[in-house]
């Protein structure tokens, strides 16, 4: 009997799959697995019997990636399961930076009240809420993943014309844009083209503050910043600075912060993103699949911290988590092999082997460098 902690509520209709040899439940001790979706993890200790992780969603900044690679400890996400939701948001935010659709709706509120008079207000008031159409302005997409594919698409058949930009762009991602997305060199070039930019990247190193002072003064004047990936990626400051002088004229994100709420043209969304009931039940299912198969067979699919392998079983199998740099079929002289498979993402490496036995998985976990063994009946 395998267990399963989940840290947040997770979708029935993803629980289920696990089957009948898993418990799953927010009261588990010493868990096999997690689910979570936004639960801090970085403050918890992990024992050693825990396999996996696995986010149901994209982001991962929640979990200590780096700890449970070098734990051994598998970290999986979901990458695409929220996509639609998230595009539908996105869309939602280019209609509200350019229309004052939010700022009329509270001022509408104001004239509760004045019966007959509401419609002469109505008429006299509505010229402060002016905004413009879409179509037929730039629309930037900085990334090109699962949700900036979907965005641009939406983009380019609401009238837009679409540029974008992805250093990690594949040719299967590529294929999957609208012919007349144009796809440019840089990241730059898309930011300093665009009347409205939106923002589909993680949060790392070198995306901090990607829209920084500098980067803000070679943009277009009057433009409109939509951030629906992480807080962080642009430099609140600047952003703030930007605002009031106008070279910003808007700014719509779902991930905000005490600084920039209540401020002028700033539109903050509670972190709503993929928050439908599809979405939810989306990444349940991905996150749930994902964990069953890497308990029963070893199969690793969608794992931030972690090569992706897989492997049709072949009779028993032993996987090993290592550093990279370790050769662990010749230093454990396995003779049984029947299948092998092994791929090295960074510092650390993943092995399946089928047909090893209990003895030479023993020497494996012995070996300087190895992290985790595991055998699988």
């Amino acid at each position: 009997m395998y267990k399963v902690l989940t840290l947040n509520k997770i979708a029935k209709v993803g629980t289920s799959r696990l089957g009948d040899n898993y418990t799953c439940g927010d009261d588990v001790q010493n868990p096999d697995a997690v689910l979570v979706r936004s639960a801090a993890m970085h403050d918890m200790e992990f024992a050693d019997n825990l396999l996996a992780i696995a986010r149901a969603g994209a982001g991962t900044n929640n979990i200590p990636k780096d700890r449970c690679t070098e734990q051994g400890i598998c970290v999986f996400n979901t990458p695409g399961a929220n996509a639609n939701a998230v595009k539908e948001l996105v869309i939602t935010g280019l209609f509200l930076a350019s229309r004052k659709v939010v700022e009329g709706i509270e001022w509408a509120k104001t004239l509760k009240g004045t019966g007959d008079e509401m419609g002469k207000k109505v008429e006299k008031g509505k010229s402060q809420f002016v905004g413009p159409e879409i179509m037929g302005k730039t629309l930037g997409v900085v990334g090109l993943g699962a949700i900036g594919i979907l965005v641009a698409n939406a983009a380019d058949a609401l009238g837009m014309n679409v540029i974008g930009f992805d250093p990690f762009l594949s040719e299967a991602n590529k294929a999957k844009l609208n012919p007349n997305v144009k796809i440019m060199g840089s990241n730059e070039e898309v930011m300093v083209n665009c009347d409205y930019l939106s923002i589909h990247v993680p949060l790392l190193p070198d995306t901090k503050d990607m829209v920084d002072a500098e980067m803000i003064a070679k943009m277009k004047d009057g433009v409109r910043i939509l951030n629906y990936s992480r807080d962080g990626l642009v430099n609140t400051e600047a952003l703030l600075d930007a605002l009031k002088s106008g070279k910003v004229a808007k700014y719509v994100t779902d991930f905000g912060n005490d600084t920039i709420l209540g401020e002028e043209n700033v539109i903050v969304i509670p972190h709503l993103g993929a928050s439908t009931p599809e979405s939810e039940d989306n990444c349940a299912v991905m996150a749930c699949n994902q964990i069953k198969d890497y308990i029963e067979n070893g199969n690793i699919v969608n794992s931030v911290n972690l090569p992706a392998l897989s492997l049709p079983r072949n009779g028993s199998r032993v996987t090993v988590i290592h550093k990279a740099d370790v050769n662990v079929v010749e230093a454990a002289e396995i003779t049984g092999m029947t299948a092998m498979a092994t791929k090295a993402r960074g510092d650390y490496a993943y092995t399946i082997i089928d047909g090893a036995a209990q003895a030479e998985a023993d020497k494996l976990a012995a070996l300087d460098g190895v992290v985790k063994v595991r055998v699988i009946g």
